[in-house]
């Protein structure tokens, strides 16, 4: 299986598999954290061409942090340091734990990361990803439509079909509106 490190290097990559073949490791019940599962998430039937990275995600709600290295049996194909953020019009929603409203957006930004003097420190990005709420648009996913992209480069999307890389692992959190991110206080 290619790691997502080498899916990200070239475009070609990205589009004949690598990032599908991420995907179908990620499902794996129970080795991940929601923070890469609700970060690339499904959006099936809709194309994904409308769907743009967010400006100022990072002044968004931060969810939470996780970290994939080494250790991980996930480490080839998910190392990296996942920031999770929520937009304002989400946040209500994950501070009770859903169902979120329309126009809710999640945003995941991967970045490789270093461990210096005992401390994890950021590095360059590898991935932006997002989760846009829009019932009727994303209908046949639950309601949520995808994307994500290498980079962050808006030239470079990686999510190809949503419902196989994506959606088939949200169907178990349908009682928690498709995500796995919670509120942690």
């Amino acid at each position: 299986m290619s790691s997502f490190r080498i899916a990200i290097s070239t475009d070609d990559q990205i589009r004949n598999g690598a990032w599908s073949a991420w995907m179908k490791v990620s499902c794996r019940p129970g080795l991940l954290s929601a923070a890469v599962l609700v970060a690339i998430s499904p959006f099936a039937a809709e194309s994904a061409d409308d769907l743009k990275p967010p400006t100022g995600y990072r002044n968004w709600f931060h969810v939470n942090t996780m970290i994939v290295d080494k250790a991980s049996p996930l480490f080839e194909a998910l190392g990296g340091m996942h920031n999770v953020h929520i937009n304002s019009v989400g946040e209500a929603a994950l501070k009770k734990g859903g169902p979120y409203p329309d126009k809710t957006m999640f945003a995941t930004d991967l970045h490789e990361f270093t461990f210096s003097d005992g401390s994890y420190v950021e590095g360059p990005q590898k991935a932006l990803a997002i989760m846009v709420k829009d019932k009727k648009k994303y209908a046949s996913t639950g309601g949520w439509g995808f994307q994500a992209w290498a980079g962050g480069d808006p030239q470079k999307p990686l999510v190809t079909d949503a419902t196989k890389q994506c959606f088939e692992c949200h169907q178990p959190k349908k009682d928690q509106d498709y995500v796995y991110s919670t509120y942690i206080p």
